[in-house]
């Protein structure tokens, strides 16, 4: 069918006038879109300022920055061993701008001892990117006079067999640890929960409580310092950190090899584009030798896992510790 010219004038007519519309469009378009991205991006942490993960938060904040182009705040959410931290992280928008810098405890161990945290892992986080393995020590006061863990317990026996061990965190795995340790050590050890590692280890500073239990990352310049004395850690192997120091496989006590992770998180629903440019963004902030050497000062393994790579370790970690939790006897609570 041959096209009038009056007919190609007014299909001329009908686009003009369309073109500002759809130009008015795109940009309405673009501007949603770009005030959709965020202007600057959260890191939460579940633990107050001066703890081990708030340390490690701050370690990777500047880099981030510089790979993503934004801002990077470290935000501490402390309370209930990363419970409100990990509720924000729920609450927020899933658009790459909220991300939780956790450790296994908030992610795997909590819900196994709190029936409704206020989250569920599974459903309402997407793992990001692993960035580090570690394991938790424990550790004497400067001022116990023992020098090592064989003396502790030959102390502890002398002394009643009773004593009382500090934990970075109530309803933890390490409550687990501590009840081990003293079912095999025929001790009669309670655990002390804190509400994060920096006040135990300013009770073991001041004398006020003998032993500790938590993460290397916790001890370890207190450690180096002669303020405190990591005298075993939990793990396959000793860290390159602690050479010196036994596991307690090697004194006789199994079952705790599994590594503890350090990890990224972002809100349910976040595009994988983004989390695959969070991810990325993480590698590449971990290659630098500069934060490689601070992490690794501070007792962490440096190792990157991305997205499918850190589920499937955070799946299987939760799944393992959920069996010992089970055989010792733990059950949720409200």
């Amino acid at each position: 069918m041959k096209t009038t010219s009056a007919g190609r004038r007014e299909a001329l007519i009908r686009l003009t006038l369309a073109l500002p519309l759809g130009a008015a469009w795109c940009a309405s378009h673009s501007g949603r879109v770009a005030a959709q991205a965020p202007a600057r991006v959260r890191l939460l942490v579940g633990f107050p300022a001066g703890a081990g993960s708030d340390a490690i938060a701050r370690i990777l904040a500047e880099p981030l920055r510089e790979q993503l182009g934004v801002p990077v705040i470290v935000e501490n959410r402390a309370g209930a061993g990363g419970q409100l931290a990990a509720q924000a992280l729920k609450a927020a928008e899933p658009d790459g701008g909220t991300l939780f810098v956790s450790h296994d405890h908030t992610i795997s161990i909590l819900p196994l001892f709190t029936a409704d945290p206020g989250f569920d892992p599974a459903k309402d986080f997407v793992p990001v990117a692993g960035f580090a393995s570690f394991v938790n020590a424990f550790a004497l006061s400067a001022s116990t006079p023992a020098r090592s863990f064989a003396e502790y317990v030959a102390w502890i026996k002398r002394n009643g067999g009773k004593g009382s061990v500090g934990i970075a965190a109530p309803a933890s795995l390490l409550e687990l640890v501590v009840g081990s340790v003293a079912d095999h050590f025929k001790l009669d050890l309670v655990a002390a929960p804190y509400r994060g590692s920096a006040p135990m280890i300013s009770d073991m500073l001041g004398g006020q409580i003998p032993a500790g239990l938590g993460s290397t990352p916790d001890f370890i310049e207190q450690h180096r310092a002669g303020k405190v004395r990591i005298v075993a850690a939990l793990g396959p192997r000793r860290q390159p950190a602690l050479p010196d120091v036994p596991t307690f496989a090697e004194l006789g006590l199994a079952g705790f090899e599994a590594m503890p992770y350090f990890g990224v998180f972002a809100p349910a629903g976040t595009p994988p584009a983004t989390v695959e440019r969070l991810a990325n963004a993480v590698r590449e902030a971990i290659a630098r030798s500069g934060v490689r050497d601070r992490l690794t000062g501070l007792g962490l393994n440096v190792e990157f896992s991305g997205p499918a790579a850190f589920a499937k370790r955070v799946a299987d970690y939760s799944r393992e510790w959920a069996v010992i939790a089970a055989k010792r006897g733990v059950k949720a609570v409200r």
